[in-house]
């Protein structure tokens, strides 16, 4: 595992500065990794050149939150309010167009290297407590590249504080298979709900999934403009699977382990340079989860939490 100086090789060597921070490079045979310092970020996973996450330049932070880890809470919360022990807790607002506080507190925080071999690397971030949340909690990610050349991603929440702390912990990765046409590929998610939101992007109630926000039998992207949180997850060998699927066979995939129940689906016209893009989100909560307690944990003094997701592909064949 060395530092990297660039996501890949179309960036020219030499010393740079990044608006993300330090970049770490982790390789496994053809699969590589580069992790970045602000948010534990995934700035790129490929296999053999092709690159199977959107990714993004040098001078820039990631656009739509590209690959950024989430902690204490993923997506959003109403109004930055919640309540601890009836006290109004505030948070601040960081989306000002729905008046939210959105993807926790450690987006635009600088992770710390705790440990680094030669195909993983472990960065670690404090939360400290604040208004709006007065915990202390390290969230811990490892990005693994395992014996298939696969990613795989650990996110621990570890609670330092003396009483419980509510979390919701997730990820924001965008997927796509090489410079195959991302309108063409077909997306399959193994869910049965939806939680249907309101125009904030607050969750109101769930309901079966049924339309364009059923995607058990695969759904071409190129028709999709959504943006939803599903649940009801079907989980086989502990793992839920998430594919993008190309008409040539070829495929890339996110899983995600039972500790995380509900997966957002992103499909968004607005990341720079691209038709379309997917977010497939895992996530241990949905949206709000601090106010409805839907998927919402309290975890114990000294105690600690891991969830479990990663990305795999098929190339020509072989996975």
């Amino acid at each position: 595992m060395t530092s990297s100086t660039a996501p890949d090789a179309s960036v020219a060597s030499g010393p740079h500065k990044y608006a993300t921070g330090r970049q770490y490079e982790i390789r496994r045979a053809d699969a590589l990794a580069v992790v970045t310092e602000l948010a534990a970020g995934l700035r790129l996973y490929s296999r053999g050149g092709v690159q199977l996450t959107e990714t993004y330049g040098d001078a820039e932070i990631s656009p739509g939150a590209a690959g950024i880890t989430l902690a204490p809470w993923a997506n959003r919360v109403e109004d930055g309010i919640w309540y601890l022990n009836g006290k109004k807790q505030q948070l601040d607002i960081t989306e000002v167009s729905r008046n939210n506080a959105s993807h926790g507190l450690l987006r635009n925080s600088a992770y710390n290297l705790v440990d680094e071999s030669q195909y993983s690397v472990t960065l670690e971030a404090t939360v400290f407590p604040q208004h709006g949340y007065p915990f202390l909690v390290r969230h811990r990610v490892q990005y693994l590249l395992t014996e298939d050349l696969g990613l795989e991603v650990r996110q621990t929440l570890i609670n330092d504080s003396a009483v419980p702390a509510p979390f919701v912990l997730g990820a924001h990765p965008y997927l796509r298979l090489g410079d195959a046409d991302v309108e063409n590929l077909v997306l399959t998610v193994a869910a049965e709900s939806r939680l249907v939101a309101d125009a904030r992007l607050i969750p109101r109630s769930s309901e079966p999934v049924s339309g364009d926000s059923d995607f058990r039998a695969g759904q071409r992207v190129g028709d999709l403009d959504i943006d939803v949180a599903l649940t009801d997850l079907t989980f086989d060998g502990g793992a839920a699977r998430h594919t993008l699927s190309a008409a040539d066979g070829r495929s890339v995939s996110l899983w995600q382990d039972e500790a995380c129940g509900y997966v957002h689906v992103f499909v968004t016209t607005e990341l720079p340079g691209r038709s379309k893009a997917v977010a497939i989100e895992p996530m241990t909560g949905p949206a709000n989860a601090f106010n409805s307690g839907d998927g919402l944990r309290w975890l114990p003094a000294d105690g600690s939490f891991t969830m479990t997701w990663g990305i795999d592909a098929v190339l020509d064949g072989a996975g």
